[in-house]
């Protein structure tokens, strides 16, 4: 019973593979480079790309799971070899599919809903390492630089999207499902900031910017005018879906989610002078 997980090296990917093997399940992580991959003893690395279904072939040999992503390649495009993907899976004795919702109808999902496999989808809320991204500058200058910091959020911690994801791999009565996954709190990004200070043990200032500077600031850390427009959406007026709590979690998994003050518990070195992630 092995677990193929795609975009293994991914902040979710990751967190599959780890539950999975938590479980005492076995697991193989799919990635582009098996090379630079690293991972705990007990995965096996296999080398694949979802862009090139036919080099998967091997790598799904004696697979039951399969868990898949809806964007590939080295910029992260909606893949559209989902028929070829869904072919071959069922050809190798795939049972259970789950796929990570990027957000929107994707070309890969709607195969994988289209098909004749037992399929799950996961489609979370603003994941909790989104926060991220203030690292570098919570480190260098004890400040977050946000704009809309009102703005709310039901942000869900990536170890609960794994979870759900290895549940619905291994576990019967999820097939046809849609699990949306949020948190279990709602925060603006000012009680995200004030939370982060005090797992780091030290003050965090908050940077309001206008919409204006907000905008420069994007644009100069290069993001395309599809993910500027993206953002001014959210965070104008952020969905209803990503500000409502629900307890799809704890119904799947039997435990409560985790919440933003546990996540940056763990990650506060990231966000401490002198240290953070790679």
């Amino acid at each position: 019973m092995t677990n193929l997980v795609a975009g293994a090296t991914g902040t979710v990917g990751r967190q599959v593979v780890a539950e999975l093997l938590r479980g005492g399940h076995a697991v193989r992580a799919l990635t582009r480079d098996a090379a630079r991959a690293d991972f705990p003893d007990g995965v096996e690395v296999v080398q694949g790309d979802l862009t090139d279904p036919d080099s998967l072939v091997d790598a799904l040999k004696g697979v039951t799971g399969l868990h898949l992503i809806t964007f590939g390649g080295e910029y992260l495009v909606p893949l559209d070899t989902g028929p070829r993907i869904v072919e071959l899976a069922r050809a190798a004795g795939v049972q259970r599919v789950t796929v990570l919702n990027g957000g929107g109808e994707t070309p890969l999902e709607n195969a994988v809903r289209a098909g004749d496999l037992t399929w799950t989808v996961v489609m979370p809320v603003e994941f909790m390492a989104n926060a991220l991204a203030w690292a570098d500058g919570v480190r260098a200058r004890d400040e977050v630089r946000e704009p809309f910091v009102d703005r709310l959020s039901a942000m869900v911690h990536e170890g609960d999207i794994g979870a759900v994801a290895a549940v619905a791999l291994t576990e019967d009565g999820h097939g046809g499902r849609t699990y949306v996954l949020s948190g279990p709190e709602v925060l603006t990004v000012r009680e995200k900031v004030d939370v982060l200070a005090a797992a780091r043990g030290r003050a965090v200032a908050l940077v309001e910017l206008s919409e204006a500077e907000a905008l420069a600031e994007w644009r100069a850390a290069g993001h395309s005018d599809e993910v500027v427009d993206f953002l001014l959406e959210v965070y104008r007026d952020t969905p209803e879906v990503g500000r409502t709590v629900n307890p799809t979690v704890e119904q799947v998994t039997g435990r409560p989610a985790r919440t933003f003050a546990e996540w940056a518990r763990d990650h506060a070195d990231a966000f401490r002078a002198g240290t953070g992630e790679q």
